[in-house]
């Protein structure tokens, strides 16, 4: 699966830690409070240690890359693995996985814009849309002029407004706690074995960026600057996320709704600038969700139509109309994120670079410590990801 030669190694240090932090960041800050929530206040050390792992087989994805000059995406570290079956078997999780996040995008959207005109609804001919997904369709209408762009560059500007747009809506939600009617009264439950799946799922979810991290790895003029970049961003999204869902769980308490902006009451200013600016996120984070499916697909067509940039948009905006329609059929935002974040995210983000790196340069031959903290993460991994898979079917189909 070849990168887009518009992707060239051109893009600096900061504009590279602009799309790092916006590929962790977005719709992820929503969902915490409901997550911290479900699994009381303990399961934050889950979200730390769920962190401080993917930070982890981030680094493991840049090792692989670096094994080979020849390797340029997720899928070619698979290849290098394990062959054209490794190869063919990633880039399925990865386009799930990446479909998913940008279903889970376009939900978001409609939603938010639902809340602040719950009356809104769209005729199309004998069709009636309720408000919801009538918001869907614009939604996606919203989104479409970024899918034109495809250079990380000019992507990185939009990729700052997406995280300005985090930091505007944690400090919106925390104006929204010091009102007087409002308040910090949400006690909340130490730990809440029954809910921890649910909270490992979206935790997780929190941090399912790694199939993009080859092309922003790629797009780099320093990749001996990678690992500062990653560190950057982890750390930052990791604050962003801690203090989202403190603020919530304590505004709320078991109250919360699955996106925290739909507690908000929308009479109030600081209310309307976090819905309002919870809008930006999925028009800023969208391009760069859907880009290495579109990659993915564009590498198997005949060799004349990849990197042709009709073709290229034709299948942009294929994927764009298809995530409308799921973003549509899927009952809840909370069953796409669990779902997503429980299942694909568990073995992109950090089962498979584990396997990767252990078969790329054999160490699972000699065990040591790097051995076993390997092991360890893959355990876990595999734990979490039974458990939350089958606790987020269970769910969506109940909400069905």
């Amino acid at each position: 699966m070849a990168v887009p030669s518009s992707t060239s190694k051109q893009v600096s240090f900061f504009k590279t830690c602009m799309n790092g932090i916006n590929a962790l960041s977005g719709i992820g800050i929503l969902s915490v409070p409901y997550a911290l929530s479900s699994g009381g206040w303990l399961s934050l050390i889950l979200l730390l240690l769920i962190a401080a792992s993917a930070c982890f087989t981030g680094l493991l994805i840049r090792r692989c890359m670096d094994s080979n000059p020849l390797i340029t995406t997720y899928p070619d570290i698979a290849a290098t693995a394990f062959g054209k079956k490794g190869r063919i078997t990633a880039s399925i999780f990865i386009i799930l996985e990446l479909y998913l996040v940008a279903t889970g995008l376009l939900i978001l959207e409609g939603d938010n814009l639902h809340k602040l005109s719950p009356d809104f609804s769209l005729k199309l001919g004998n069709l009636t849309l309720d408000g919801r997904h009538s918001f869907v369709m614009v939604a996606g209408a919203m989104t479409f002029p970024s899918i034109w762009l495809s250079d990380l560059g000019v992507l990185s500007y939009i990729s700052f407004g997406g995280v300005i747009s985090s930091l505007i809506i944690v400090a919106a939600v925390f104006c929204v706690g010091t009102t007087k009617d409002v308040g910090f009264r949400g006690k909340g439950s130490l730990v809440n074995f029954k809910g921890l799946p649910t909270a490992l799922s979206l935790y997780t979810f929190c941090y399912g960026a790694h199939a993009m991290f080859p092309t922003i790895y790629n797009s780099m003029r320093k990749k001996s600057q990678f690992p500062k970049v990653l560190l950057l961003s982890f750390i930052t999204c990791t604050i962003t996320y801690v203090a989202m869902a403190i603020l919530g769980y304590l505004i709320y308490g078991h109250n919360v709704q699955s996106q925290v902006t739909l507690n908000l009451p929308k009479e109030k200013i600081s209310s309307k600038v976090a819905i309002y600016t919870i809008l930006a996120g999925p028009i800023a984070k969208y391009a760069l969700t859907i880009m290495p499916i579109s990659t993915a697909i564009e590498s198997c067509l005949p060799t004349k139509y990849q990197e042709n940039k009709p073709i290229s948009i034709l299948i942009k905006i294929l994927l764009l109309i298809s995530t409308m329609a799921w973003a549509i059929l899927f009952p809840s935002f909370e069953s796409v994120t669990s779902l997503s974040g429980a299942g694909l995210i568990i073995l992109v983000s950090f089962l498979l670079p584990c396997v990767f790196y252990l078969k790329i340069f054999g160490i699972y031959r000699h065990f040591g410590f790097e051995l076993a903290g390997i092991l360890g993460i893959m355990v876990l991994a595999v734990l979490v990801g039974v458990v939350g898979t089958y606790s987020s079917i269970a769910h969506t189909i109940k909400e069905a």
